[in-house]
């Protein structure tokens, strides 16, 4: 097994006299300074849905093997037919998948011939069953028919030699169909990326079926972040929730450093009183905090703990998974051998209003409507943890000044296309 060498502990430093960063900028530093951390293993291709190849898969045998037929019907050599109508006597038996004709077919007869079967020695051209008569002895069909028609090449799919799938590309049901058809029983993939998920905040309850006192909240974070994880295919690994004591939170630190690749944190990333978890990875983690010219997010605390990346994201639930997704899901996607994974972007006319000031780049909740219009939710409060659930992605805004009204292109990020 291969493991590459950990990141650098100040890969994340900005410039000095660096103060809000463009949304482009801190994503392109981010990638500049991520290196994929995962080792690699070699394992059955019926386990590899949603995992990454960490090489290249390289046909070994063509698919299909050899020329075969596309539908049902009758085979010949063209160069046996002309113009007009023409009658070909039938050989006996006929050739079927997986029962092919042994026998070759002379020149100037026709066999009865099923989908998927080889092509028998002598026949290069199939006519289709619906455009023939036939009493059983002999076939007509009135038409002059191209050579080649209804038949498939050998390696018309994927020819021996030819690279099938790249390395980087993260294995899904139609690439298991791929492996298992050219014949492929084992890859050699990245080992899954291990995310852990650390929440803190001393008005946190952790658990949904305790009782809360007015002045705490139910964490909803942890579940949100750690399910993230697991759908984007990686490993999660659960840190639990922590008061803010810095003795605990540096010990679930480290408990995350020795289990996990990347360690994911929300609360306690800004600059107040009780914000822990900034002050312990500006002491120990060579803290880069990064303040991002967007909304809702803004606080983004970047650091290496005993060798590991820690991303702080914000304590509130909207903007830690806006966060999350155009910035933890690439740099996690680029640490997991898959590459940096730009979103998916659609151009949609909008069925709103709004006019935004430049300076930021802004998310707004939305989803599409029946005539494909992008609506936003009815409030942009950052504590509106419901509109996340009531849209079906975000309509990104530049960072210039906009003044967008009904059917104005808008730029829509799907949820399933930032892999949710």
């Amino acid at each position: 097994m291969l493991t590459p060498p950990r990141l650098r502990n100040d890969c994340f430093a900005m410039p000095q006299g660096v103060a809000w960063v463009p949304v482009d900028e801190a994503l392109a530093k981010l990638r500049a300074a991520l290196v994929p951390v995962t080792g690699t293993e070699r394992i059955s291709a019926s386990r590899t849905s949603g995992r990454v190849l960490a090489e290249a898969v390289v046909a070994r045998r063509s698919n299909p093997p050899t020329p075969n037929s596309a539908v049902d019907g009758y085979g010949f050599a063209h160069s046996a037919t002309g113009e007009g109508v023409q009658r070909l006597p039938l050989v006996e038996g006929r050739a079927a998948a997986g029962q092919p004709y042994r026998d070759s077919v002379p020149e100037g007869s026709a066999i009865r011939i099923l989908t998927g079967a080889i092509l028998p020695e002598g026949v290069d051209t199939v006519v289709l069953e619906e455009d023939c008569a036939t009493d059983g002895t002999t076939v007509a069909f009135d038409r002059p028919v191209k050579r080649g028609a209804n038949t498939r090449p050998a390696g018309e799919d994927v020819a021996e030699g030819e690279v099938a799938l790249p390395g980087g590309h993260r294995l899904g049901p139609a690439d298991l169909a791929l492996l298992a058809a050219l014949g492929v029983s084992e890859v050699t993939v990245h080992r899954r990326l291990r995310v852990a998920v650390l929440s803190t905040g001393d008005e946190l309850i952790p658990d949904p079926g305790s009782p809360a006192e007015p002045h705490q909240i139910y964490d909803a974070n942890r579940p949100m972040l750690l399910a993230l994880a697991a759908r984007w295919g990686y490993e999660p690994v659960d840190l639990g929730h922590s008061r803010d004591a810095p003795d605990e939170i540096a010990a679930r630190l480290d408990a995350g450093a020795d289990s996990a690749d990347l360690i994911l944190t929300s609360g306690g990333a800004s600059a107040g009183d009780e914000d822990h978890v900034s002050r312990l990875l500006r002491e120990k983690g060579q803290l880069s905090s990064w303040r991002i010219a967007m909304k809702p997010g803004r606080p983004l605390a970047l650091a290496m703990w005993n060798g590991v990346p820690v991303m702080g994201l914000p304590g509130n639930p909207v903007a830690a998974f806006v966060c999350a997704l155009i910035f933890a899901r690439p740099a996690l996607s680029l640490l997991s051998g898959e590459g940096w994974t730009e979103p998916m972007a659609l151009t949609v006319p909008a069925a709103f209003s709004k006019r935004k000031k430049a300076g930021r780049r802004e998310y707004l909740r939305a989803r599409l409507d029946a005539e494909g219009r992008a609506e936003v939710f009815r409030s942009e409060g950052s504590g509106l943890i419901s509109s996340l659930s009531w849209a079906t992605g975000i309509v990104e805004l530049p960072d210039e000044a906009v003044d967008v009204g009904p059917g104005t292109p808008v730029r829509f990020l799907p949820y399933a296309g930032l892999g949710i």
